[in-house]
């Protein structure tokens, strides 16, 4: 046993590195220690090859807009993670600003957001998601065209070889942006262990439990040698991906109880070959098909990792019972428990369109996939591309108001009611939103810092408190200022 660390911070992803260079900021001389089962930091869902990596803005994802039974479009969900998106560039800005993070362009690059779907009724559904976002500051400049030559001109790979009869439409926003959140992870993990932080590298955090005195008891065990190790912690955020359900679970917290897994794992297909990745400069985002999870909305993405562009179609969901790409095929039966049971049961039977999309995805050969494709780029060749797994997906499963099961694409924070213990359950739209989380989490969890923190979170999120999208100008204001620090579009 050891001194008790100030705040341990379990997974090296990207959310324990923003939550740990926000507490690095707020109280200096606390004390933080990371605990990383793998051999390196971001080699999960932060990893730019296991995630999309849009910098999730609601600029083109079409299941943030769904229509409403009236015909018009519900555009609440997309403004509000916007709103959240800014905020994480806020952060990031100021963290450029004051020198603690290096060349943005590392972690995040202008790539042109678009939208691109076929049929009347997706035509008629685009326009009307377009009229409703046009005028709205925090999408201001996106474009609209029916026309084939000018969706052309803005991305060459959409257009040959389509029937010149087929209804098409496109939206285009040319300040969306890639981040790759694996360098952003590395970055922030660097400073981090470069003002004081101790990281510990191939330690599994085998249990969690509360002492008489208040303190967590972290054990560990060293991947090399297996090596068993105590340590105690005044605060414990469980950023563990997929294993964050069974972390919590072991600590025995009751805000746990109900909460259940349902992963779900992933394969694109990718190409680097340098005449087709020249072709096509943006993040095209389709409709989902019918009975398909939000996170399976098929898109075509450049992608920038290392200062490389590649090209990635997806995402082609599939089953696997791991809750972490390097777990176990135990993970989801380990996470059982009584208290879980029939909400997961719950979910099952009601959402059969969802088994049946999963079981028709995990069976489909490479060529129905590469037909996929096909729909996106019709002259598109099959030795170009070659299939890559994604890191593994684990959407929250929790209790309704009636106590019965309830299937939760999002995030959800699960905190203790002394707020000594969180984590964090869910997926999309996750890694861009995850400044707004932990403003979120330190609320519930450090609420009697929280005034005397104001300052220094306002010096990091100048609109900390408020809404962008409240007011034009201010809107406006903090879009040119954070493209400006981090070399972006405006």
């Amino acid at each position: 046993m050891t001194k008790p660390i100030d705040v341990a911070l379990i997974g090296g992803g990207i959310m324990s590195a923003t939550l740990g260079a926000m507490l690095k900021q707020l109280e200096p001389t606390w004390d933080i220690q990371i605990f990383e089962r793998l051999g390196d930091v971001a080699r999960e869902s932060s990893n730019p090859w296991n995630n999309a990596g849009t910098g999730h803005a609601a600029l083109c994802e079409l299941n943030y807009t769904p229509q409403k039974p009236d015909g018009s479009i519900d555009i609440s969900k997309a403004v509000d993670i916007n709103e959240q998106f800014q905020v994480s560039r806020q952060f990031w800005s100021y963290l450029i600003d004051e020198g603690l993070l290096p060349d943005p362009s590392s972690f995040i690059n202008n790539v042109p957001h678009m939208s691109f779907v076929w049929g009347e009724a997706n035509v008629e559904y685009l326009r009307k998601r377009y009229e409703a976002l046009k005028d709205h500051p925090l999408f201001k400049g996106m474009e609209y065209t029916e026309d084939a030559r000018v969706i052309r001109q803005w991305s060459p790979l959409l257009i040959p070889g389509r029937a010149k009869a087929q209804p098409i439409a496109a939206t285009r926003i040319d300040t969306g942006t890639d981040v790759d959140f694996g360098a952003l992870t590395r970055h922030l993990i660097e400073y981090l262990t470069d003002n004081g932080a101790r990281m510990l590298r191939e330690h599994q955090v085998t249990g969690l439990k509360k002492t008489k005195d208040g303190l967590w008891r972290i054990s560990t065990r060293h991947l090399v040698g297996r090596t068993p190790a105590q340590y105690t912690a005044r605060f414990v955020f469980v950023g563990a991906g997929g294993y964050a359900l069974n972390l919590l679970q072991k600590s025995g917290i009751p805000e746990i109880k109900g909460f259940a897994g349902f992963p779900i794992s992933g394969h694109f297909l990718r190409t680097d070959e340098p005449a087709v990745v020249a072709k096509h400069n943006a993040k095209v985002y389709g409709k989902a098909a019918v009975g398909a999870p939000p996170m399976s909305v098929p898109h075509l993405d450049t992608r920038i990792v290392d200062g490389s562009p590649s090209l990635m179609f997806g995402p082609y969901a599939g089953f696997s019972p791991k809750f972490l790409k390097a777990g176990t095929y135990f993970d989801l039966f380990a996470s059982i428990r009584w208290h879980n049971l029939m909400p997961m049961m719950r979910v099952g039977l009601t959402n059969l369109d969802l088994v049946k999309y999963l079981i028709t995805e995990v069976f489909a050969s490479r060529s129905k996939k590469f037909r996929a494709l096909k729909e996106f780029v019709p002259n598109g060749d099959m030795k170009d591309w070659y299939q890559i797994t994604a890191g593994q997906r684990v959407q929250v499963i929790k209790k309704d108001a009636e106590g019965k099961g309830v299937l939760q694409f999002g995030t959800e924070v699960v905190a203790a009611a002394d707020g000594s213990i969180a984590g964090l359950l869910g997926a999309s739209p996750g890694a861009s939103t995850a400044v707004p989380i932990m403003f979120q989490l330190m609320e519930r969890c450090f609420p009697e810092r929280m005034v005397a923190w104001q300052p220094q979170l306002k010096k990091m999120v100048p609109s900390y408190g408020s809404r962008l999208s409240d007011d034009n100008a201010t809107a406006t204001k903090a879009l040119t200022r954070t493209a400006q620090v981090l070399q972006l579009q405006a």
